[in-house]
């Protein structure tokens, strides 16, 4: 059975309408952690980043 991502509560999905989230609650707190910035997607590093990093030494 699947777990929760906020409360890691276990995820009924033939009863949960908030999969993957076990409640409206969960999904709003992940939301929130999105608005917030406090989740981010990592940019991939350029070569050209690189090549000014090894300038700077």
């Amino acid at each position: 059975m699947p777990r929760c991502p906020v409360c890691d509560a276990d995820v009924d999905l033939d009863k949960t309408p908030t999969v993957p989230f076990c409640s409206d609650r969960c999904r709003l707190i992940d939301l929130g952690r999105w608005l917030d910035e406090s989740y981010a997607v990592p940019e991939p590093k350029r070569p050209a980043d690189d090549a000014d990093d090894e300038e700077a030494d």
